[in-house]
């Protein structure tokens, strides 16, 4: 099991709980490929994972994992987490970089002798596709922001996103962190058939 460095939280918040979800899938992806010795396919697995962390995960939970309370702690610990694994799956590929991030907050120890990871490890109940959901809707606010010349870091006065119920309520789970990403100011979330569209207002 993992241990978190002192002060850590529980994982609680939707958001980072999709995030270890996801997680979970590819420490069973990337398991089963080495096991039947096909490395590329657990490298693939584990660097998909890797680029969603970096431009959708970090970038949503950020601002709340630098806060207090309950939901920042649940930030940090996710962020741990989902390091401390990730470090894990790469270590056969990027030996000599894993070792040196292990070693700064890991103290004594290998990453080389460390036990491969398992998807017990990770709380379980998540629902990976809040995360999917939620990276959707920054990167068409994103790219709504680019097209007119806008920094990332404008205000958005309004967006609206439509789509079908379920999908709306995965993305209700996790609307504080999409407008706190998105400098959003307010979000409608808007039930109809079909396909998610996401339109911004400036």
């Amino acid at each position: 099991m993992l241990t978190f460095p002192a002060g850590a939280g529980e994982v609680t918040a939707d958001l980072d709980r999709a995030l270890l979800a996801e997680l979970s899938t590819v420490v069973d992806t990337a398991t089963a490929a080495f096991e039947a010795y096909d490395h590329t396919a657990a490298l693939v697995a584990v660097e998909r994972f890797f680029w969603t962390f970096c431009d959708d995960y970090i970038e949503l939970v950020k601002e709340r994992a630098y806060g207090d309370g309950a939901a920042a702690d649940s930030a940090r610990a996710a962020l741990w987490t989902a390091l401390d694994v990730q470090l894990r799956l790469f270590a056969p590929f990027l030996p000599y970089v894993t070792e040196e991030v292990w070693s700064w907050f890991h103290s004594g120890g290998s990453i080389h002798r460390s036990a491969w990871p398992a998807a017990d490890e990770l709380p379980p109940g998540g629902d990976a596709a809040v995360l999917t959901e939620v990276g959707t809707a920054l990167a068409a606010v994103r790219k709504a922001k680019s097209t007119r010349s806008l920094s990332m870091r404008a205000e958005v006065p309004h967006v609206r996103i439509a789509g079908p119920a379920d999908a709306l309520g995965r993305l209700a789970r996790a609307e504080g962190d999409l407008r706190a990403a998105g400098r959003i100011a307010k979000v409608d979330l808007v039930e109809h058939d079909g396909l998610v569209t996401v339109e911004c207002e400036f």
